[in-house]
């Protein structure tokens, strides 16, 4: 009886011990989970197109199916405007002439003027239609937007000028008649920039903010 009770304040006394080392012991932790990679920033949009720096290649076709690339015109001025025959600034300089005033300036001279729609509803039929009526000369179909994107243009009309090693002179709006009530007053910044391309001079005026529609781009 005596070994059975010592036995019991033996086995008291080891929990007594025990039991404060129990409840200080904190519980097992799970395993740390791994951290997730980090989550890289979205590219900004903006325009590959840059004053000084080669101005994006371009492979299009026009409003019969011909295709055109920028680097036929190496050598030249090149001239590109972003069109939409719907609006109603586009159609103001259209039927005014205005592309074709500023290269009545440069006859027989290594200038050229192109038209490009981004729209991505607009049918080659149409273009054609509106270039026809307004003798704008060549007009390029951008379906998916990548060039008109590359350029950033952002408005019709918004002109690009591109001296004759494919470097990008000028970008911005045709001129500045906003609201078109200069008439033949208007300062035109493409004419400004094609005299200075063609005198291989700096262009003064190199980039302007552009008006007119915004281009609707598809999606």
């Amino acid at each position: 009886m005596r070994k059975s009770h010592a036995s019991w304040i033996a086995s008291a006394i080891v929990l007594a011990v025990a039991l404060p080392v129990f409840a200080q012991t904190p519980p097992a932790r799970e395993p740390a989970k791994p951290a997730a990679p980090p989550v890289a920033p979205a590219p900004a949009n903006a325009a590959v197109a840059a004053i000084g720096k080669p101005a994006p290649a371009f492979k299009l076709n026009d409003v019969d199916g011909k295709e055109v690339k920028l680097a036929d015109y190496v050598g030249k001025v090149v001239v590109l405007e972003w069109a939409n025959a719907g609006c109603p600034v586009c159609q103001r300089h259209a039927k005014g002439g205005t592309a074709s005033k500023v290269m009545g300036n440069f006859k027989n001279k290594p200038v050229v003027w192109l038209n490009v729609d981004s729209t991505g509803s607009a049918s080659a039929g149409d273009c054609k239609k509106f270039a026809t009526e307004n003798k704008l000369g060549t007009y390029l179909m951008d379906p998916t937007g990548a060039t008109g994107k590359a350029y950033g243009a952002k408005t019709t009309p918004h002109v690009f000028v591109i001296d004759q090693k494919g470097m990008l002179a000028y970008m911005g709006a045709i001129d500045d008649d906003k609201d078109g009530s200069k008439g033949d007053k208007a300062k035109s910044y493409v004419k400004e920039a094609i005299d200075a391309v063609l005198k291989g001079s700096t262009v003064a005026t190199s980039t302007t903010d552009p008006y007119g529609c915004s281009v609707k781009y598809k999606g």
